[in-house]
């Protein structure tokens, strides 16, 4: 049986700071439905400080920040996004439409459409995540959205040169400096100076996330993201504890929200990963956010077996899991409930946030049980149809559905066979009746 030597906040605190939450974003969603652009000026003032005539960016002032790179800045971000576009390529080419006769005179098909336009969110209010504008925009990109949009809060009081230089790289066709609700709310509302979207994608903080889940329906949504989690698998002959205290951190840094998860079969390595976590705090530039994150929702759980430390990181289902262990591909054949797979000590999380190729937007909130993270796939949606070819097919078919149309009660529905079977079958078969099998299709 697994031993808890720390334990994280209840489930009653994270559901009462919830409640908190979801009632300021429906008020602040209700109010830019009513006002638009007046709703969503007054929310930027009073969140972000932040106000212009028009919160789109022009093309010189995206130029300037594209500008404004160094030129290993841009080879840095131009090398990270190259390895984002192969692999949603990659993943694209795998998704293939399809048509097929399934019987004389009937085809069956689909087709992977893209949706007609998405709105990207890029973080930025902490630390400008020019990372999420790859994983965004290029996705879309790849999948065929004709319209693509992105909006990022501004960064210490103008637009966060990094972000819109990524944004611009990455091919978005139209970039606001607008954060938080106010953003995703005019995206997916639209407002007198912004065009609806068709689906919203990309993390940021609890209010966004919270304002993605109550406009989903209104418009698609890749999934709920809330605060970062990581969780981290070691033992002793695949980890020590500065490698796990330094990727626990890595991502506790996020915001005081952040999960960091420490699950090990050793309780050695548990002890000394907790002194260095201690230690580690103590010369970490961004310490404020981590060691809030660490003491409220940090955990440190030692296991029997790497057995039970599956059942135990299925139960987590965490957005992110870094697997240290004598055997990391145990956990790759055995585990299912996951965002994204660290494999080895020679990776990390960082590798996927950043450059790797991966897509970091993934499932956080135990939604790992039922999705996975953003990709392609996300933006597109497969659409079947149907064709029947002869006068054969269509009898044969009619037949069959209007009696299932009996048994169901439906006479309407029924008709839809019935008049097909007269037509191009030539039998007789009585209004919102049902037709009789033939010696062919009888039981």
């Amino acid at each position: 049986m697994a031993t808890y030597l720390k334990r994280g906040a209840t489930a009653e605190a994270k559901a009462d700071a919830d409640r908190k939450v979801r009632d300021i974003v429906e008020a602040a969603l209700a109010d830019i439905e009513k006002r638009g652009d007046a709703a969503v000026r007054d929310m930027s003032i009073k969140f972000d400080g932040w106000d212009r005539d028009d919160y789109r960016l022009t093309q010189a002032e995206i130029d300037a920040c594209v500008d404004s790179l160094s030129p290993q800045e841009r080879k840095d971000i131009e090398f990270a996004q190259t390895q984002v576009r192969n692999f949603a390529q990659i993943q694209r080419d795998s998704m293939k439409d399809v048509e097929v006769e399934t019987l004389p005179g009937v085809v069956l098909g689909h087709k992977n459409l893209p949706v007609n336009a998405a709105g990207c969110y890029v973080p930025g209010g902490k630390y400008p995540l020019l990372a999420s504008a790859h994983m965004s925009v290029i996705t879309a990109k790849v999948a065929g959205v004709p319209r693509v949009i992105t909006c990022a809060p501004p960064f210490q009081g103008q637009p966060a040169r990094a972000i819109v230089a990524a944004q611009a790289l990455a091919g978005a066709d139209a970039i606001y400096a607008l954060g938080g609700i106010q953003a995703v709310g005019a995206m997916a509302l639209g407002t007198q100076s912004i065009d609806p979207v068709d689906m919203l994608v990309g993390p940021g903080n609890a209010f966004v996330a919270e304002a993605k889940r109550q406009l989903y329906g209104r418009v698609g949504i890749d999934l709920f993201a809330g605060p970062t989690e990581t969780l981290v698998i070691c033992d002793e002959i695949g980890c020590d504890a500065e490698l796990a205290a330094t990727d626990l951190l890595g991502q506790a840094e996020h915001g005081p929200d952040s999960p960091a998860v420490l699950l090990t079969t050793s309780e050695k390595l548990a002890r000394e990963t907790m002194k260095e976590v201690e230690r580690l705090l103590q010369i970490l530039p961004t310490a404020d956010h981590a060691r809030k994150a660490w003491e409220t929702f940090g955990e440190v759980i030692v296991a029997e077996d790497d057995a039970e430390m599956v059942r135990i990181a299925d139960d987590i289902a965490s957005e992110h899991v870094q697997v240290m262990t004598a055997d990391p591909d145990y956990f790759l054949k055995n585990m299912t409930n996951y965002g994204a797979l660290f494999l080895g000590n020679r990776t990390n999380v960082s590798y996927g946030d950043k450059v790797i190729g991966t897509n970091h937007t993934l499932p956080t909130k135990k939604s790992a049980r039922y999705t996975g993270g953003l990709w392609v796939g996300k933006f597109i949606k497969t659409c079947t149809y149907q064709k029947v070819l002869t006068d054969e097919a269509s009898a044969l078919i009619g037949e069959y559905c209007s009696r299932l149309c009996a048994l169901e009660g439906f006479a309407g529905h029924g008709e839809q066979a019935n008049i097909r079977v007269r037509r191009f079958g030539g039998r007789n078969v009585p209004y919102a009746g049902q037709a009789e099998p033939t010696p062919e299709t009888a039981a």
